[in-house]
């Protein structure tokens, strides 16, 4: 991805050296490719939807956020998985092409959302482990972007081989399934599902940033 070059004017010593310290990345920021060139682009109105979208998740790198559902339709008979528990995202794992984000149900830490570049777009694949790290049956199913998508907003209808696998795993009916990405920075983000008969969303505050969560199920701690 080529990088955006400016042109700065001179300036003496003591200023400069201000100008680089003020600049200078936080710990836990995005890539400087990410940071300085799809973002400055973003900015300017000059990226495709979807490098302006990954540019804008990028930003979050090393934070973490409280979410709540705001829509799941139908409502889930018996035990709800979702009610009464802390909502928590963490952008954790961030390169210049794929960003590792676990979302965490209370104690549940067996979600991780993978966004990735492709070479039209975006992809968006569930991580899915079991406490003991191992993968759970149903695991990196997901789609790619098959429309632009705008700065804010990226779709991710169901792909050939999470259709096979929902097929082969007896859960045919989420072949239909469309997942949604969504950010205004600085405000909200928010992950939702949909398909015939079945809609789900929760929002994320990004005003807000909150203690950062243990790893997700089967990723070491030292990462």
């Amino acid at each position: 991805m080529p990088s955006a070059h400016t042109t700065l004017p001179r300036l003496g010593g003591g200023l400069l050296a201000l100008c680089l310290a003020a600049c200078q990345a936080p710990a836990g920021s995005p890539p400087a490719a990410v940071r300085d060139g799809d973002a400055a682009r973003d900015a300017a109105g000059g990226s495709p939807p979807a490098d302006a979208f990954f540019a804008r998740v990028s930003a979050l790198c090393g934070q973490a956020f409280a979410g709540r559902v705001v829509v799941d339709v139908p409502t889930p008979a018996g035990d709800d998985p979702f009610a009464g528990k802390p909502l928590v995202m963490h952008v954790r794992d961030c390169s210049a092409d794929e960003l590792r984000i676990p979302f965490h149900v209370g104690a549940d830490r067996s979600r991780t959302w993978v966004l990735g570049r492709t070479a039209t777009g975006l992809r968006l694949h569930h991580d899915h482990r079991h406490e003991d790290g191992s993968e759970d049956v149903l695991t990196m199913y997901g789609g790619h972007t098959l429309e632009p998508g705008t700065p804010g907003r990226q779709v991710f209808p169901a792909d050939t081989g999470s259709k096979a696998l929902f097929t082969r795993e007896g859960r045919a009916v989420s072949n239909a399934n469309a997942w949604a990405m969504e950010i205004e920075p600085g405000t909200m983000f928010a992950y939702a599902l949909t398909r015939p008969g079945r809609e789900f969303r929760v929002e994320f505050d990004l005003g807000t940033p909150v203690d950062v969560p243990p790893p997700a199920w089967g990723h070491d701690a030292t990462r």
